[in-house]
């Protein structure tokens, strides 16, 4: 396999895994937003213990997916399986 296949493969599961971590770097943002004010989403959402769950799931969510992205990017920088393969 030529080098240059790698090197892009490389950056690509990088940019992949940054894309990752800044979803659930989101996620984790709405999930306290709606945590600690959930006034706002009341409309949307008509059933408060609905609002505290999904709060709740969206934080566990966000904070797995960043750490996923994180250790990803950690692994596609330095090309560590063991990383790749959390």
């Amino acid at each position: 396999v030529p080098m240059g296949v790698l090197s892009c493969v490389k950056y690509l599961m990088f940019i992949f895994n940054v894309l990752v971590f800044a979803g659930g770097t989101c996620l984790v943002g709405v999930g306290v937003w709606v945590a600690v004010d959930p006034a706002g989403f009341q409309d949307i959402v008509a059933a408060k213990p609905v609002l505290s769950a999904g709060a709740y799931l969206l934080l566990a969510v966000g904070i797995a997916l960043s750490l996923l992205g994180f250790l990803g990017c950690c692994g596609a920088l330095r090309r560590s399986r063991p990383l790749l393969l959390v």
